[in-house]
C-alpha cells in the first residue's frame, strides 16, 4: 500500500484552504490526523501526492472536491441524549415559558435549530424532548431545522437509522414510540419513526457563509463545533447566532466550550447556556 507523504508546506497549503472555505483551525497537530484521513481519498481517487490533491481542490468549480475532503477530515461524534443537563434545562426552564407563549399568541411557533447537527442523535433527541413535553397536536406550531458541514453525515440523520448500540441512552418507551425495529437484514437497528422524521428540515450549511434565514430561532444548539476554531472565527459565528435568535432565545454550546474572551451580548444565565 502507498505511503503519502504529507510535507510541512502542502500541510499549511491544504490547512489554508479549509480555514477559508469552513474556518476549521487546523493546527500543526492535526498534521498526522490530516494525513491519515486524506490518504484514503488519494487512494481512492488515485491521486499521487498531496500536491497534486491541493492544486485539484483550488482548482474545483464544483465545490464536490471540498466537501468530500472536509467530509473525510471531520470528526463527528454524538449520541442521543449527550449532555442530559441541556435538555434537563429545556423541560425545566425554556419549554415551559415557551408553551405558555404558545397559547398566549395563537399564530406564533416554536424554531428550534441543531446547528451542526452530525449524523441526527442530537436533533432526533431534541424533537423526542418536545414531543414528550407538548401534546403531539402542537406539531402545527413547531419547527425543527438541522444543518451541518459535512454531506455524508446529513445523509444518515436524514435516514434516522441507528445501530441498538447507539441507542442505548434512549429508554425501552421511548425506543418503542419514536422508533421502528429493525428485522431481517435490519436486525439490531432502529429507525426513526417517518411521522417524527418528516417534522425535520435537514440542510447542508457552511458558518463562514451568511445564513439567510427566513425565520429566527427560539433554541439554537451548536455544541462541540466551536472547539475546531479560532476566537476571532468563534466570535464571528456567536454574533451571527445572537442575530438569528429571538429576543430571549437561547444559544446551548458545548461543555468543553466557553464564550470568555470573545466580544458578545448574550446574557450567561446556566454553564454553557446563553440567552439573548
Amino acid at each position: 500500500m502507498l505511503d503519502f507523504q504529507l510535507s510541512t508546506k502542502d500541510f499549511n497549503l491544504i490547512s489554508e484552504l479549509v480555514y477559508n472555505k469552513c474556518g476549521i483551525n487546523l493546527q500543526e497537530g492535526k498534521k498526522e490526523l490530516v494525513k491519515s484521513r486524506l490518504s484514503k481519498v488519494l487512494r481512492e481517487k488515485k491521486i499521487d501526492t498531496f500536491h497534486q490533491y491541493y492544486k485539484i481542490l483550488v482548482n474545483d468549480s464544483s465545490g464536490d472536491e471540498i466537501i468530500t475532503m472536509i467530509d473525510a477530515i471531520s470528526t463527528n461524534f454524538t449520541s442521543f441524549f449527550r449532555e442530559q443537563k441541556h435538555f434537563d434545562f429545556l423541560n425545566s426552564n425554556i419549554f415551559p415559558r415557551l408553551k405558555k407563549n404558545i397559547y398566549l399568541k395563537k399564530n406564533d411557533s416554536i424554531r428550534i435549530w441543531s446547528a451542526g447537527c452530525s449524523s441526527g442523535e442530537e436533533v432526533y433527541t431534541l424533537l423526542i424532548c418536545f414531543m414528550e413535553y407538548f401534546d403531539q397536536k402542537s406539531t402545527d406550531n413547531f419547527h425543527i431545522f438541522a444543518t451541518d458541514i459535512s454531506t455524508k453525515v446529513l445523509n444518515k440523520a436524514t435516514r434516522g437509522v441507528y445501530h441498538k448500540d447507539y441507542c442505548k441512552n434512549i429508554s425501552l418507551n421511548l425506543l418503542r414510540k419514536y422508533f421502528q425495529k429493525g428485522s431481517g437484514n435490519s436486525d439490531g437497528y432502529y429507525k426513526v419513526k417517518e411521522k417524527y422524521s418528516k417534522l425535520i428540515d435537514f440542510q447542508r450549511l457552511n458558518f463562514m457563509n451568511p445564513f439567510n434565514l427566513a425565520n429566527k430561532f427560539d433554541i439554537i444548539f451548536c455544541r462541540n463545533v466551536m472547539i475546531y476554531f479560532n476566537k476571532e472565527t468563534q466570535g464571528v459565528l456567536v454574533n451571527k447566532f445572537w442575530d438569528s435568535l429571538k429576543d430571549g432565545g437561547c444559544l446551548f454550546i458545548g461543555h468543553s466550550e466557553s464564550l470568555m474572551n470573545i466580544q458578545h451580548k448574550f446574557k450567561y444565565i446556566a454553564p454553557t447556556i446563553y440567552q439573548k
